[in-house]
């Protein structure tokens, strides 16, 4: 039996995925992550937007058009939301964030089953790494309320998976593995002991000699001894990923957001102290329904003074069963359109400002494309390569010049 495991969403999701794929090929299928011809599909769907939980819809008909007869099962985000928008698409199973591992022992069911969101982290499911980047899953759930996102109420609250869960999963990593990318809800709310962990486990990462990478981090971890110790790694990639959201302080207040703009300024600060070429994405959502004309432009203000070295943006989706759905009237589209392009354009700029202060690197090398290496470096640039290596080869390059999505280099040396 063929089945393809199609995700949206979130690298969470993408873990979870491929860890299912892993236990199906253990269990004898012929499973996969591609869109094509297949007896079954599982789909892990997502719901952080009213236009992600559409695409999830959408996917079952994309999947049904390679294979009419096959059958259908869905998991995720957007089934614990609403299980029966899955339901009326005639699919054979549904569950939603939890017992992921037991929906392969209902590969024969029809039905839907939502398990009661666990309280501890369940630790049931392992991907096999098959490219140069692992991503290494350590935590679950949120207990952050934002009052725009409705993930916390579909994945539960925070829990951590354990220390030596997450060590003997990177000791099973193939050789070809060089850097391990720490994923999870909310990776800075990761425990060890009911105290926070996430330095101790880099820490006890450090060893294995591969590049270590967070996928994103909250303003509240932020502080000398965190980055002190970070400076201590050997492999630890200055790359931090702060989710802002919004550049006003009266808009983040509306969001529920733990901090305001001049404490975010000085955890920035407090990076640039001890990473002074570090590089700092951000995440920011426009058109959140208070967000005022002049709270905009304090947002557009704002990002400049930080001068991020990236911009994710976000039009503002409203959520039915957060807070900001229940008390706040949406903005127009076009509003929010208008001013995603103006912070558009304010985040390339600031993403050539930032390539530019840099000469050289250290690359990844992930993929070959149009004669081309591709990969990033430790501050997350994404280079364009001319030269020769091998994937999962770490290489030093010189840096030629603005290309694409990043830079254009030349391979000077191999590290590896």
């Amino acid at each position: 039996m063929k089945i393809s495991v199609l995700t949206l969403g979130c690298k969470v999701n993408k873990y979870e995925s491929d860890a299912l794929i892993f236990e199906l090929k253990n269990r004898g299928f012929d499973a996969n992550d591609k869109l094509e011809f297949a007896d079954a599909y599982i789909i892990n769907t997502c719901a952080v937007t009213n236009e992600a939980e559409k695409k999830s819809r959408q996917m079952i008909e994309r999947a049904k058009k390679f294979n009419q007869n096959a059958k259908v099962f869905v998991m995720g985000c957007a089934s614990q939301n609403r299980v029966n928008q899955f339901e009326e698409k005639g699919v054979n199973f549904v569950i939603g964030t939890a017992g992921k591992k037991k929906l392969l022992d209902e590969l024969e069911n029809l039905g839907s089953k939502l398990f009661d969101l666990p309280t501890q982290y369940e630790d049931d499911l392992y991907s096999a790494q098959t490219l140069s980047r692992a991503f290494i899953k350590i935590q679950d759930g949120c207990n952050n309320f934002c009052s725009y996102c409705i993930i916390p109420y579909l994945r539960g609250r925070s829990r951590s998976r354990s220390l030596e869960s997450i060590v003997n999963e990177v000791k099973k990593l193939p050789e070809y593995v060089n850097e391990i990318v720490l994923v999870g809800i909310d990776v800075s709310s990761f425990e060890i002991d009911g105290k926070k962990g996430l330095a101790t486990l880099l820490e006890k990462l450090d060893c294995f000699g591969k590049r270590l990478r967070l996928s994103s981090m909250e303003d509240n971890l932020v502080d000398e001894e965190f980055l002190q110790r970070l400076k201590n790694l050997k492999n630890f990639c200055p790359h931090f990923h702060l989710s802002l959201q919004s550049g006003s302080d009266g808009v983040l207040k509306k969001m529920n957001r733990k901090y305001t703009t001049s404490q975010f300024l000085e955890s920035v600060n407090l990076i640039r102290k001890y990473f002074p070429l570090a590089g700092i994405t951000t995440d920011v959502i426009v058109g959140f329904p208070t967000e005022t004309e002049q709270q905009f432009e304090e947002t557009l203000e704002f990002v400049q003074k930080v001068n991020f070295s990236q911009l994710h943006i976000f039009p503002y989706s409203q959520r039915s069963g957060t807070v900001a759905s229940k008390l706040y009237k949406d903005l127009s589209g076009q509003v929010k359109t208008q001013r995603l392009k103006k912070l558009e354009k304010v985040g390339n700029e600031m993403k050539l400002d930032f390539i530019s202060k840099n000469d050289s690197g250290k690359v990844l090398i992930e993929e070959q494309n149009n004669g081309l290496l591709e990969g990033y470096t430790e501050n997350y640039i994404k280079c364009y390569c001319q030269g020769e290596a091998e994937i999962g080869e770490v290489v030093d390059v010189k840096i030629l010049k603005p290309y694409k999505q990043g830079c254009l280099c030349k391979i000077v040396k191999s590290e590896k």
